[in-house]
């Protein structure tokens, strides 16, 4: 949840970012307004666990697609999936619901969390995220972006989302 943590790395990885803080913005309807005059391609960032509970996913994708779980499911192949729970979010990504973000990955040190990222996301100059707090909002560049997922050493796909997901 420390979003110093966040900018302390992406300095250290030579990673440039634009910040722009805004009120808390825990959904992406709340986020909407501020992210009206940042040029960049804006992500939901969602965290799943599998039925047995011993894998979790971060599942990354255009904020303007629609989820449908079964799809998901469908398309990831990793069987049934559900929302992780706040202990589990807390435990693997050191964050609070509403602060979903993949520099919460920092925070998972055992690299157990996957990542399921929407290709087309990577096609855009620049992305944005919470820096693992709501209540601002960070743009890097797209190749900046699979620098700190390389960092981070999570395994990470990148996945064809076709329309709902």
């Amino acid at each position: 949840m420390n979003p110093e943590m966040v900018y302390k790395t992406l300095d250290e990885l030579g990673i440039t970012f634009e910040k722009y803080e805004h009120p808390a913005a825990p959904t992406v309807e709340d986020a909407l307004p501020y992210w009206a005059d940042i040029e960049a391609i804006h992500c939901k960032n969602l965290f799943f666990r599998n039925h047995k509970g011993n894998k979790h996913y971060l599942v990354i994708f255009s904020y303007l697609k629609q989820l449908n779980i079964r799809q998901l499911e469908l398309l990831l192949k990793q069987g049934k999936l559900s929302f992780a729970s706040e202990k589990r979010m807390l435990n693997y990504l050191g964050l609070q619901p509403g602060s979903v973000s993949p520099f919460g990955l920092i925070n998972d040190k055992e690299n157990h969390v996957i990542v399921f990222i929407d290709k087309a996301l990577m096609d855009h100059e620049k992305i944005s995220f919470h820096p693992n707090q709501n209540t601002a909002t960070l743009v890097i560049a797209t190749h900046d972006f699979r620098k700190f997922l390389d960092f981070s050493g999570n395994s990470y796909h990148l996945i064809q989302f076709e329309g709902e997901i």
